[in-house]
């Protein structure tokens, strides 16, 4: 038992480091920094990658909008059964 209580303290400290390096990558204050800063270049890029997919690929654009809308039923369904 002991050399896999080892192994698996050895296994969660890894994870805890991981975790911190992903920490840096994902949703940190530089990120909100930039989203608060350039707020209307990135609707606009956003609004013209819509229109590319619109163009290009209509298929792929129907299928996010039908997501979407699954996703949207699946959170109202919850909100109505809490």
């Amino acid at each position: 038992m002991d050399a896999k209580d080892e192994k698996i303290a050895q296994l969660q400290g890894e994870i805890d480091r991981l975790h911190a390096q992903l920490e840096k990558y994902t949703n940190n204050e530089r990120h909100r920094k930039y989203y608060e800063k350039n707020k209307e270049r990135v609707k606009e890029n956003a609004k013209i990658y819509l229109n590319k997919l619109k163009d290009e690929n209509p298929d792929k654009l129907k299928e996010y909008r039908h997501r979407a809308y699954l996703k949207r039923k699946d959170k109202l369904a919850n909100e109505v059964a809490e």
